[in-house]
């Protein structure tokens, strides 16, 4: 597939990957929608703290960080060469100047250079305030102890001024902004040893269902599965700017749910289940936090899988009630999870970024709702564009496909054939 060329299909999906077509039921709610909700009720917790840069990658500035002082500091050579006064180059060249001096990074400037003369300048060395280029070591021949140019000099040639890169004051980065090495460069770039961040956002996660076991621990008993969302979501949940306080499994009665995110609710900021979130006679999800006191944001989005994701709240922290189909849960947490986490850890940008890719392959499919699949890239076209390709269906309980592929791909809801060579959104997995 690499480099051959696919016949390129005008995109026939509208934006929002086209789960906005909810005629299959009033009650669901397109993704974008659940994003807008998401974003009018979860807020950041409010805490902050200070710490030293070399201790907040992954966090999240609770404050903008802003230049302390000009950027350069102060007049520096862009490279190895000369300084020289292009007002000195009189006539016609070649020119021939005495060497006054040598100057590298981290020296002062000495003011006794004239400007009839050139001085040895190494990068990063502060330009003499008699000097206003400085012509690279290639352009020159040194001729004893003095130096021989060919060629006139522009004022500002290899030399970056103070304060053009910014200046005292400026704001480097916003508030909201994740701490990526990059960022904590920028931040020490700044001037600043510490910065200000927001506090850790606590979560509590807990697994419903009484059929569940821990791998590895004991053999399965008859109707039993292994628990598949516990060490997946622990592992999600594995971030800077989060603290798991708890973790519990309870059976499927609508007491022990409602007494365990009751109290989960108590001392932290977002409470996760799994199972539990449909419309059967041993889902009690809905019923447990209504009756702990808790209230609905929305039930219900127009996706396959993972239709009964859940938003509500419980007192002050939110609730994220993700399917126990494990496929569903790895689903919902990665385009639903993640923006939840994200706006409550104060994330300028919640929502991660999809991009457009190709399809490989013909698919046929039910229309009504947006289709999510585990999709693997596979190559490019002859323009660039990633192509993806499905190596399975996507069974809601199964997991291990979601281990070699390289993304979520949003097949829309209205269509039942997409043909190869169609443009579709594409969500690739974090890989750090």
């Amino acid at each position: 597939m690499n480099g051959a060329l696919m016949t390129y299909l005008p995109r026939q999906i509208p934006a929002g990957c086209g789960c906005d077509d909810l005629t299959t039921s009033s009650s669901w709610i397109s993704i974008d929608e659940a994003f807008r909700r998401i974003s009018d009720h979860v807020l950041p917790s409010a805490p902050t703290e200070t710490l030293p840069i070399q201790d907040v990658r992954g966090r999240v500035l609770a404050k903008p960080v802003c230049a302390q002082c000009d950027m350069p500091r102060f007049d520096h050579a862009a490279m190895d060469g000369y300084a020289v006064d292009s007002r000195a180059f009189a006539g016609d060249g070649p020119w021939l100047f005495p060497v006054a001096g040598r100057i590298a990074a981290g020296d002062a400037p000495n003011a006794r250079y004239a400007s009839s003369d050139a001085c040895r300048i190494f990068t990063g060395a502060p330009l003499p305030v008699q000097y206003d280029c400085v012509i690279m070591q290639e352009r020159a021949e040194r001729l004893g102890n003095s130096i021989r140019f060919d060629e006139r000099p522009e004022p500002g040639e290899n030399v970056r001024r103070r304060g053009e890169a910014y200046q005292s004051g400026t704001e480097i980065l916003p508030a909201g902004s994740l701490l990526t090495p990059r960022a904590i460069a920028a931040c020490a770039a700044a001037g600043h040893g510490s910065v200000r961040v927001q506090s850790r956002v606590r979560v509590a996660l807990i697994a419903t269902g009484s059929e569940v076991a821990t791998p590895g621990a004991q053999a399965l008993e008859s109707g039993q599965i292994w628990d598949v969302n516990t060490p997946m979501l622990q592992s999600l949940l594995s971030r800077p700017d989060v603290v798991l306080h708890d973790i519990m499994r309870v059976s499927d009665s609508l007491e022990s749910i409602r007494d365990a995110v009751q109290s989960a609710a108590a001392y932290t900021d977002l409470v996760v289940t799994t199972g539990g979130v449909s419309v059967g006679d041993e889902d009690h999800l809905h019923n447990a936090v209504l009756s702990a006191g808790g209230e609905m944001i929305f039930a219900g989005v127009a996706i396959k899988p993972g239709k009964p994701i859940t938003l509500g709240r419980i007192g002050k922290a939110i609730w994220l009630g993700l399917p126990g189909n494990p496929g569903s849960a790895f689903v919902t947490w990665s385009i639903f999870g993640e923006v939840v986490l994200n706006a409550l850890s104060g994330r300028q940008e919640t929502i991660p970024k999809r991009q457009h890719v190709l399809l490989g392959q013909d698919l046929s499919r039910k229309a009504g709702r947006c289709e999510i699949r585990a999709a693997s890239i596979v190559g490019i076209d002859g323009y660039g564009r990633d192509v993806i390709e499905f190596k399975s269906g996507g069974n809601s309980g199964q997991v291990s496909h979601f281990a070699e592929a390289d993304g979520l791909a949003f097949l829309p809801s209205e269509l039942d054939h997409v043909p190869a060579g169609a443009l579709v959104e594409f969500l690739p997995f974090c890989t750090n």
